[in-house]
């Protein structure tokens, strides 16, 4: 089993460089825009508050907050945290950061109308828990956004993951057949969007299986 102070580790670890992945930085305009119109059709089209589970350095974030939404971004590594803030108040926008576990994110009882969550569910010792969890936070009416897939490796290009990785449930990812199984009692709606075929989303072409599952409350 892993272990949560070694998970913080690994991803504190993987800050300062994780923004060099296209998807992750959305330093090229072409990606940002891609993330930018899906983030767009998702959410609601008025402000809303938006909670960004796995936030790592906040860029999906900080696209939120330009489109006006009220945002809270949690994430176990305090540094991927400290990025996010910076990476928004550069950008003059506001939005709040929390230090915690994603799976049972430290807001206390609040609710909010959009929770989004990306490539997280693969390092969850218990993801259906997660699920549960997160939809319990998420007021009538609301979005739940999952954007995963299945992998052709775990953790970061040249990086094993943590010790006991092998054992996490969806260790190498969630295909959306099984994902929408597990989701679709849970929720009053359900749609799937296949992301593979959208190479700007990810810097580029890519042969695994990447989707949103796009849920109503």
């Amino acid at each position: 089993m892993t272990h949560p102070a070694a998970i913080a580790a690994y991803w504190n670890a993987a800050a300062p460089d994780f923004d060099d992945e296209p998807d992750h930085g959305l330093r090229e305009e072409v990606t940002r825009t891609a993330w930018q119109k899906r983030l767009i059709s998702w959410a609601p089209a008025a402000p809303a508050d938006v909670l960004d589970v796995g936030c790592g350095t906040g860029s999906l974030s900080r696209l939120l907050a330009e489109a006006g939404h009220r945002v809270t971004g949690v994430d176990l590594a305090p540094r991927m945290v400290d990025q996010a803030r910076a990476k928004l108040t550069a950008a003059g926008l506001q939005a709040r950061f929390l230090t915690g576990d994603a799976a049972v994110p430290p807001t206390g009882d609040e609710q909010f109308d959009l929770l989004l969550c990306r490539h997280l569910v693969w390092t969850l010792p218990d993801p259906r828990a997660a699920l549960h969890e997160w939809i319990g936070r998420i007021r009538p009416g609301g979005t739940l956004v999952l954007v995963e897939g299945r992998w052709r490796e775990a953790g970061l290009v040249g990086a094993p993951y943590v010790a006991g990785a092998e054992t996490l449930p969806w260790h190498h990812g969630v295909g959306a057949a099984e994902l929408t199984a597990v989701l679709r009692p849970l929720v009053t709606d359900l749609r799937t969007e296949d992301l593979s075929s959208c190479p700007a989303l990810w810097g580029g072409p890519v042969t695994d299986e990447r989707y949103a599952l796009i849920a109503q409350i």
